[in-house]
């Protein structure tokens, strides 16, 4: 199980994200800075060890309407090889850790994997911010197929309507900044 220290990263999370999402194809922001706010989000356990696992939700708060965004995001203790440059987020300083490189879990082989494993019901979400908790309020419905398949991870998340759920998805919730909470479709077995 992970072990999720009480310390200090520099820069933070939120700050290597606020740099990195203006950038990617799917942002859905003015020109400027995004203002991120934590919104929501869990943690899988790399059966290894090795590999911090969060699924980040943020909310965006520069615009009229806030717009909520998954960063799937993985810590690692050196550079992850094979991976296209965009996919490093940054690298930060971990208190107890050191310095840890921040990639976007979609590129990672380990992510993606036990997200794989999650959609199979072979993985139990966890808390965010509390070590050893799983996270009842992160759904699995359906089962996943055996293997390697391709999964939908929904960057841009909206509140989850009715038809809108494919056959085997996540469902987790967020808070919206005004403290309303929502729910949405995280990823799914893609078709």
């Amino acid at each position: 199980m992970a072990f999720i220290h009480k310390t200090t990263m520099t820069p933070t999370k939120l700050e290597l994200i606020s740099g990195w999402l203006p950038k990617q194809s799917w942002y859905a922001g003015g020109a400027g800075t995004p203002e991120l706010v934590r919104a929501g989000g869990f943690r899988l356990d790399d059966p290894e060890g090795e590999v911090g696992i969060e699924f980040m939700i943020v909310a965006d708060t520069t615009a009229q309407e806030p717009v909520a965004y998954l960063v799937p995001l993985s810590y690692r203790g050196e550079a992850l090889e094979g991976v296209p440059g965009e996919a490093l987020i940054g690298t930060s300083e971990h208190g107890v850790l050191g310095t840890r490189w921040v990639y976007d879990g979609v590129h990672d082989p380990v992510v993606m994997a036990q997200l794989r494993a999650l959609l199979r019901g072979e993985a139990t979400p966890q808390h965010q911010s509390e070590s050893d908790t799983p996270d009842p309020t992160v759904t699995v419905h359906g089962t996943g197929p055996d293997g390697v398949f391709d999964i939908q991870v929904n960057r841009v998340l909206r509140p989850l309507e009715e038809g809108q759920k494919p056959p085997v998805h996540v469902v987790a919730g967020w808070t919206w900044p005004d403290g309303t909470p929502a729910q949405g479709l995280l990823a799914s077995v893609a078709p």
